[in-house]
């Protein structure tokens, strides 16, 4: 790490060094930094951290729970009651930059769309772009290579040699 530009040490022949006094974007330990403080936070408002995904926070329950999932550095807020997602939004709002997107449409790969009956989950995008990415978006399909009503058996047909 070099000294501030301006910054000149009392003695040409000391080995200063600098002490970090908080994470750095870009750094390893960044993001872990950045969790632990998120997560002092939301459990400061109430959140209780699941114990089987420690990026799952749930405050409430019934008709008031609130659910916050966080991803990296992606934030997830889903709930019933509006104001209460506003109240918990404004809260956050308040200890971090927050920058807020609307209603999810895309997440880790996931389209989701809501309607009258609920929420439905789709890979539709992510299918399309994986098959994009391996130039076989035009492939047609192909039979199987065996017959579809063919009957396996375990004392029929010739066996391996070295299965």
């Amino acid at each position: 790490m070099k000294l501030p530009q301006g910054y000149l040490p009392e003695s040409s022949n000391s080995n200063l060094v600098c002490k970090l006094q908080k994470s750095i974007y870009g750094l390893k330990q960044a993001s872990r930094q950045w969790f632990n403080a998120f997560s002092k936070v939301v459990l400061q408002y109430g959140f209780h951290q699941s114990q089987s995904d420690h990026s799952l926070f749930v405050h409430g329950s019934d008709d008031n729970m609130i659910v916050l999932l966080v991803y990296v550095d992606d934030i997830i807020l889903a709930g019933k009651n509006v104001e209460h997602l506003q109240d918990v939004q404004a809260f956050l709002h308040k200890h971090f930059k927050l920058k807020d997107l609307g209603p999810l449409k895309y997440f880790l790969g996931f389209e989701i769309a809501r309607n009258s009956s609920g929420i439905s989950l789709s890979q539709r995008k992510y299918a399309l772009n994986l098959l994009e990415d391996t130039d076989t978006l035009a492939s047609k399909p192909a039979d199987t290579p065996i017959t579809a009503s063919h009957k396996l058996s375990l004392h029929d047909g010739e066996l391996l040699q070295d299965p």
